[in-house]
Order: structure tokens, then C-alpha cells, then sequence
């Protein structure tokens, strides 16, 4: 998702202090923000901080910038606009249509999506006035953000809390991706690797991780559906969830040995999204054979697959059995090749580079965690993912946060796998 002028109208309600976190997600994501507090907003935060957070001049009045005839021009150049928190009185006058400050002919002025994330107490959100209010305003086309249940001023509780900065920010970012021009990868060619490597200790058992495989196939069938031409690397994925790729054009001829490990010759899929190719691996060394022998002619390699940083030194050719090891088994491991940093290395002009990390990030952040990995591996663009028991591995939804090779935070973004993909796709496109 590129950058967007986006315009933040700010009422006057105690949740105006969350709306500061809103506005340094939005800048901090790329996009140009111009913040319209009203008179009663900046009675809970001042001008000097909305202009250090946004970095753009606030104003509030129409007579302000008459030369450049700001009371419209701001409505004319958003590509969104989002008023947060929206109060009781706000909502009432945007749905009569009334103009009596900058905020109110901005909303009258632009024909960009407006979203409001309404704030108030429960009394006021559940009023037949406000009620209707809403009504009006979502059949003009007004999309809603909460309210939800919770905490409110004085002690009270109910629906009618604003929604959280990063929910906020999530459902934005979701909203210009679907409102903006589609990203088109027509004539490019991708490498996506997906799945979990297998590192044999035994004919009988391997060292092993819990990815599905499920993110790295999104992102292939999503940049299938911008018009790249896509060769997968399937790595231990489960044939039911390749077949979501569609009917494969001809039977697999590949043979497995008897550590699991299988050939890689390319299997055509028919997708809806495109025609993508895919190559089976299994340990570390047959993903990196496979990509190798690929990457050249990549504009684009995406390693979304977990692979091991270790192997067996020496794969056993007999099932290992308790009783002939006594009970304990001491496994000396060897490090598997860096694909990616050997990627990175190599890379050829023009060429983009994107490296995944599953983190669980404890005392460090998910975004230091992150650029720490970009540096040491040197591609363009890492997209890390936060898992744990309970998150990541074997669900539909993720977060990822995308970094780029300035080691800024260019995405944050939740939602099932298929929307991350998406998003991931678009922030690739958009360098």
C-alpha cells in the first residue's frame, strides 16, 4: 500500500489523546495526514501537537489559507477521509449535511470513503436520534469503525467506546488497499517458497516445524492474480491444501526415497488466479538446490517457508530405537545453508528480495526483532510474524509487519492469511 493523502477529522470527545496514536500510525506507514481538529477537539489536544505528528500545518477555521480555498481543496485532494473519535453532535451534523467549520465543508467537498469511529457514552449511541444519524449516513455510504463495549469516562461501561488506535489503523489499511488502483504484476516473475523443511534423522522421524505452508501459498495465489507468472516451492505441504492451487495439468511423476525426501520437478496448476508452477523440497539443501537453480530469473523471491537452521550431522539408515541407545539419544546438529543471506548476496540488479521471520519476540519488539534479521540477511524486505502456542502457525488469521531495506516499518497489518498476503503483494509492488 503506497502513500495516501488522508485526512483526519478530530472531535471533541476525552478519546481526541487516542487519535494522536492514529495520526502516528498513519505517518508513520507512509501516507500524507492532514488533521482537522474542531474547536471543541483541541480543547483536549492542542495544535502544536497535531502539526509535530502529522508534520503538516493544522488549521481550523475556513478563513484560514482563503487564497487556496483550503475549506474544499483538503475534501478534493483526500484519498480518505476518517473522523476519530466522532462524536454524538459530528455524526448528527454530517448526516444534515451541515458546513460551519473546516471539517464540516471538507466532508461536503470530497468524494473520497469516509469513515468515522464513533466515541460516546451509551446513553448517546443508543438514542433513536443517533441511531437514525447512522442510518443516514451508512446509506450514503459511510463506513463504520465500532463503537464497541467497554470502559467509558466517569466510571461507566457499554457500547460506545472508540475502538483502539491499531484497530483503527487496521481497518484503514484495508479500506485504501481495496478503494486504491490494484498493484499489476503482469510480465513479472515470482519465486515463492512455502511450507516447513524436514531434516531426516532416521527412515522413520525429522527434525521439523509447524508451518502449514498456508501464508507462502497465499502470497503465491496472490500475486497469480496480479498477472506474475509464479513458481511455487511446496515444501512438506499437504497435497489438500495445494489443491486449492486448482487441477494440476499433468500427474506428478516424482519419486520419494525413504528418508521423505522427494524429486522437484515442476507440476503445472490450472488456478482461477493463474497458471502457477510448483516444485516439491523437503530438507533445507533440496529447498536451496530448487531456489538456486530458479532465482536468476526471478524479479521477485519471496522465502516464505520456515526452514531449519539445523541438520543431523549424519542421518542414521536404521530406525534409531531406545533400546539399543540406552534410554538417551544425543544428537549432534550441523547448520543448514542461509538461503536467504546466499539470496541476498547474489542478487542481480533490479531484483527484489523479501525474507519472512516468525518471532516470538519477548523483552524486543516485533519490529526490532524484524530489522535486526533484514540487516544480518541483507534482503530488501522482511515480513515478520509474531507466533507462539496460540498464534501463527495453524490458523487462518496473522500479523505481519513489513520492513524495508531503510529499516523503516513500511506495513503493520492483521487479518486472515489471504488479506496479509494481499497486503505484503501491494507493499512488494509499491517499491
Amino acid at each position: 500500500m503506497g502513500g495516501m493523502f488522508v485526512v483526519v477529522g478530530v472531535t471533541g470527545g476525552i478519546a481526541a489523546y487516542k487519535a494522536a496514536q492514529l495520526v502516528r500510525l498513519l505517518v508513520k506507514h507512509g501516507h500524507d495526514v492532514h488533521v482537522i481538529p474542531t474547536d471543541d477537539a483541541l480543547r483536549f489536544v492542542g495544535i502544536p501537537t497535531w502539526e509535530a505528528l502529522s508534520r503538516n500545518t493544522v488549521t481550523t477555521s475556513v478563513h484560514d489559507d482563503v487564497a487556496r480555498v483550503r475549506h474544499v481543496a483538503l475534501g478534493q485532494q483526500a484519498d480518505l477521509v476518517v473522523i476519530a473519535p466522532a462524536t454524538a453532535n459530528t455524526i448528527a451534523k454530517m448526516a444534515a449535511g451541515l458546513a460551519d467549520d473546516l471539517l464540516g465543508t471538507t466532508l461536503l467537498a470530497t468524494t473520497a470513503p469516509v469513515m468515522i469511529a464513533p466515541a460516546m457514552h451509551t446513553e448517546m449511541w443508543q438514542h433513536p436520534a443517533t441511531q437514525a444519524n447512522i442510518d443516514t449516513l451508512v446509506s450514503r455510504g459511510v463506513h463504520m469503525i465500532g463503537p464497541v463495549s467497554g470502559e467509558l469516562t466517569g466510571g461507566d461501561s457499554g457500547p460506545g467506546r472508540m475502538m483502539e488506535p491499531e484497530q483503527i489503523h487496521e481497518a484503514i489499511a484495508r479500506e485504501l488497499r481495496e478503494a486504491g488502483p490494484e498493484p499489476d504484476a503482469s510480465g513479472q516473475r515470482w519465486l515463492v517458497t512455502a511450507g516447513g523443511t524436514r531434516e531426516p534423522l532416521d527412515p522413520v522421524r525429522y527434525i521439523g516445524n509447524r508451518s502449514s505452508g498456508r501464508q507462502g501459498l497465499e502470497v503465491a495465489l496472490a500475486a497469480a492474480r496480479r498477472g506474475a507468472e509464479v513458481t511455487l516451492i511446496a515444501v512438506n505441504i499437504d497435497p489438500s491444501l495445494l489443491a486449492s492451487l486448482g487441477p494440476a495439468d499433468a500427474p506428478s511423476d516424482r519419486s520419494d526415497d525413504a528418508t521423505g525426501r522427494s524429486g522437484r520437478d515442476e507440476e503445472p496448476f490450472a488456478s482461477p488466479e493463474g497458471r502457477i508452477r510448483v516444485v516439491r523440497a523437503s530438507t533445507a539443501e533440496e529447498l536451496r538446490e530448487a531456489v538456486v537453480d530458479r532465482a536468476r530469473d526471478a524479479d521477485v523471491v519471496v522465502m516464505a517457508a520456515a526452514v531449519s537452521d539445523y541438520r543431523l550431522g549424519e542421518v542414521a539408515q536404521e530406525k534409531l530405537r531406545k533400546e539399543e541407545t540406552g534410554g538417551t539419544l544425543t544428537l549432534e546438529l550441523v547448520p543448514t545453508p542461509d538461503i536467504l543471506a546466499e539470496l541476498s548476496e547474489s542478487k542481480r540488479a533490479g531484483q527484489t528480495i523479501v525474507g519472512f521471520a516468525a518471532e516470538t519476540p519477548g523483552d524486543v519488539t516485533l519490529a526490532e526483532r524484524a530489522i535486526r534479521k533484514r540487516r544480518r540477511k541483507g534482503c530488501d524486505v522482511l515480513a515478520a510474524n509474531e507466533v507462539g502456542w496460540e498464534r501463527g502457525f495453524e490458523r487462518d488469521d496473522n500479523r505481519l509487519l513489513i520492513v524495508d531495506d531503510r529499516d523503516e516499518v513500511v506495513a503493520d497489518f492483521g487479518g486472515t492469511k489471504r488479506e496479509t498476503a494481499e497486503g505484503l503483494v501491494a507493499t512488494i509492488l509499491a517499491r
